[in-house]
C-alpha cells in the first residue's frame, strides 16, 4: 500500500486550482482531502472538479483537523505569512505560494514559527523545478562550462496584469521579477550582493499610475564576482518568453523558449516557427506538479525541502533592493535592505 499524505488546500484560485489538479491526478503519494477558499463556490467547484471530499468553511478549520497533515497555502498574497504562523503552530507541514510577504518583518515572524514548531515549509518558485532550468544549474554545478562569469535572464509576459492587480501585487519586482531572483541564485548557487536596476513605463500608462513599472533591466553582482542581468517586460507581442544563459570561462549553457510544437516550416519565401507557449499555465505545467511531488516526498521520507523559507525570504530583499535602486537611481546593497529590516 502507498503511503498517502493528507492535504489540506487553502485557495481555490487559479494557481490554487493547478495545484489541486496536481495533487488529486498526478501524485499517487497524495491524498487532497480538504478545500477551502473565501469564495465559497470557488471551492465547492474545485472539489467537485477534482474529486476532493470535504470543503471547509474556513482556513482555520483545516488547520484545526488532526487528520490533516500538510497544507498548501494558495491564497492572495497578505494572508501568506500569517497562515504560515498559523499551520505551523497547528503541527501541519507547509507548502506556500511566493512571495511569503512584502514585509520582511512578518516573513520572519513566519520563519520563527516554523523552527519553533519544527514542520516542514517549501516556497513555490516553481521554476526551479523546470527540466531545461535545472539542467543549466546542472552544468554549472559540475563545472561543464567552466567558472561561471555571467548569467542573464529573459522574462516577458504576454500581456500586463490589470490596474486593479497592480494595486495589491506589490509591484513589479515582487510579483513578477521575484521568480528572476530566485532563478539567479538557483542557477549560480551563490548569493546576489548589490543591484542596479533601470526601469520604466513602456506598456500601459495605468500601471505607471498605480506607482508600479512594467519594463525593467536589473544588473546583479554575486559574491564570487559573477555579473548578472534580468531583462523584463510586461508585454511580449509574441508570447511568453522565457530564457537564460550562463556564460563560463569553458563555454556557456542557454535554455530557450518552450513551444507547442518543435516544427519549422521553410519555403522559399521565409523560415517559421510557431509561437511559444502563452503563459506560466502552460510553459510550466510539469514544473508545478514536480515541485509538489517533492513536497509530498520531502514530508514521507522526512528529508529537507529543496525551497527553503531562507529562499523564499532571499528574492524578497532582491525586490526590495530593486525597488530602491529604482527609486534612488543607484546601486543598492541587499545588506542595506536587511539592515533596515532589523533597525
Amino acid at each position: 500500500m502507498i503511503k498517502r499524505l493528507n492535504i489540506g488546500i487553502i485557495g481555490a484560485g487559479r494557481i490554487g486550482k493547478v495545484h489541486a489538479e496536481s495533487l488529486a491526478f498526478r501524485i499517487p503519494e497524495a491524498n487532497p482531502a480538504v478545500i477551502t477558499d473565501v469564495n465559497l463556490p470557488a471551492a465547492q467547484e474545485a472539489a467537485e472538479r477534482f474529486g476532493i471530499p470535504r470543503v471547509a468553511a474556513s482556513a482555520g478549520e483545516i488547520l484545526s483537523d488532526p487528520s490533516i497533515e500538510a497544507v498548501l497555502i494558495c491564497s492572495s498574497t497578505n494572508t501568506h505569512a500569517d497562515l504560515i504562523g498559523e499551520a505551523a503552530r497547528a503541527g501541519k507541514h507547509i507548502f506556500c505560494e511566493k512571495p511569503v510577504d512584502h514585509s520582511l518583518e512578518k516573513i520572519d515572524a513566519a520563519l520563527e514559527a516554523v523552527e519553533k514548531a519544527g514542520v516542514k515549509l517549501q516556497i513555490g518558485f516553481n521554476r526551479r523545478f523546470d527540466s531545461n532550468f535545472a539542467r543549466v544549474r546542472a552544468a554549472v554545478a559540475s563545472g561543464e562550462i567552466g567558472v561561471p562569469q555571467m548569467v542573464h535572464i529573459i522574462s516577458r509576459d504576454p500581456a500586463p496584469p490589470p490596474a486593479a492587480y497592480v494595486k495589491v501585487s506589490g509591484g513589479m519586482f515582487l510579483d513578477m521579477t521575484i521568480h528572476d531572483f530566485d532563478m539567479a541564485r538557483f542557477l549560480i548557487n551563490d548569493e546576489v550582493e548589490e543591484v542596479y536596476t533601470a526601469a520604466g513605463v513602456m506598456v500601459d500608462p495605468a500601471i505607471g499610475a498605480e506607482g508600479d513599472v512594467d519594463t525593467a533591466v536589473i544588473t546583479l553582482r554575486f559574491r564570487n564576482g559573477v555579473i548578472g542581468t534580468i531583462d523584463n517586460s510586461r508585454k511580449a507581442v509574441y508570447g511568453y518568453d522565457q530564457r537564460v544563459e550562463v556564460f563560463g570561462s569553458a563555454g556557456s549553457i542557454a535554455s530557450a523558449n518552450r513551444y507547442a510544437n518543435q516544427t519549422v516550416l521553410s519555403t522559399a519565401e521565409s523560415i517559421h516557427q510557431d509561437l511559444p507557449m502563452n503563459f506560466f499555465m502552460d510553459r510550466y505545467t510539469e514544473s508545478f506538479v514536480s515541485e509538489l511531488r517533492c513536497f509530498v516526498q520531502a514530508i514521507l521520507q522526512d528529508q529537507p525541502t529543496p525551497v527553503t523559507g531562507i529562499d523564499g525570504r532571499i528574492p524578497v530583499v532582491m525586490a526590495l533592493a530593486a525597488r530602491k535602486s529604482y527609486d534612488e537611481r543607484r546601486p543598492v546593497r541587499l545588506e542595506e535592505i536587511t539592515s533596515l529590516a532589523h533597525a
